[in-house]
């Protein structure tokens, strides 16, 4: 009886860990950022969009997950010819999304051959159109119009690999370091040239003002000197009139102030000598003073 019961137990322990083995070999979790791609013997047999706990057939059939999110792919720098003939160096890159989990993994497999592809349609999409547009167009508004159609031809040519493109992105934009350098130096001389150029048509105006200063100077000193002579002329007829007029009244008064403006005349010096008579006429009214 207890034989029985033994065997019956380990029956039943061989049956619950075959279970056991069975149930951990058949269930499989989907997170919400992976869908599956259940294989059977190779072939894809079933597609799992929804996340959650799933099953299959053990050691016949096993799984496959990709990411469900939003992929980056950082493309090389391509330098590209803009449709004015100047090189521009384009660092871009891209967002995609798996949404065909079975035509992904027919036609491309893994996620690193699907960069590597995007790569390559991206690259030459960058090259046709940025090749139809001058160099001066990246630079306007029209930049986000020329990506939007970069984005749309290769989310088309990316659809039959069950990856849907969602953006396109120029991060910068430059010129070669050779044309970089060339443009620099040009607009240094472009900008020396400028300076000169400013600078002699600032002498010029300088000049200009210059000379009408000179000019209205030369004009206001004249003006000033006719006026100041015509001033001085009329104050010396004044002058001389009120003098004749004082003097009409007293003769005597004319031959004193006359002798006197004689006197201060003659005495300006510091040392003068005179040989004269003191009785002469010169003296006349000194000596006048002295017979009173």
């Amino acid at each position: 009886m207890n034989f029985l019961q033994n065997r019956l137990v380990i029956m039943l322990l061989t049956v619950v860990g075959f279970l056991i083995v069975f149930l951990s070999l058949s269930l499989f979790v989907v997170t919400q950022t992976e869908q599956g791609l259940v294989l059977q013997l190779g072939d894809p047999v079933r597609t799992i969009h929804n996340p959650g706990l799933h099953m299959k057939i053990p050691v016949i059939q096993n799984v496959i997950f990709y990411d469900n999110r939003l992929l980056d792919v950082d493309l090389s720098p391509e330098e590209v010819i803009a449709a004015d003939q100047k090189r521009l160096v384009v660092d871009t890159f891209l967002r995609y999304r798996i949404t065909d989990p079975l035509l992904f993994y027919k036609t491309l497999g893994a996620e690193s051959v699907a960069q590597t592809r995007l790569q390559t349609l991206a690259g030459a999409s960058l090259r046709r159109v940025l090749g139809s547009y001058p160099l001066s167009s990246l630079l306007s508004p029209e930049r986000t119009k020329i990506m939007t159609q970069i984005k749309s031809e290769v989310s088309k040519m990316a659809e039959p690999f069950g990856v849907d493109v969602v953006d396109v992105r120029i991060r910068h934009a430059d010129l070669p370091k050779a044309n970089s350098e060339a443009i620099y130096l040009r607009m240094e001389s472009e900008r020396k040239r400028e300076a000169k150029e400013f600078r002699a048509k600032g002498e010029e105006i300088a000049k200009k003002i210059r000379s009408y200063a000179d000019r209205d100077r030369t004009i206001l000193l004249a003006e000033a000197k006719n006026k100041a002579q015509a001033l001085r002329g009329e104050g010396d007829g004044s002058s001389i009139r009120i003098m004749a007029e004082a003097f009409s009244k007293d003769q005597k008064f004319f031959e004193f102030y006359r002798s006197l403006e004689a006197y201060k005349n003659s005495f300006k010096g510091e040392s003068t000598t005179f040989v004269i008579s003191p009785t002469g006429k010169f003296f006349k009214f000194f000596n006048a003073g002295t017979s009173q």
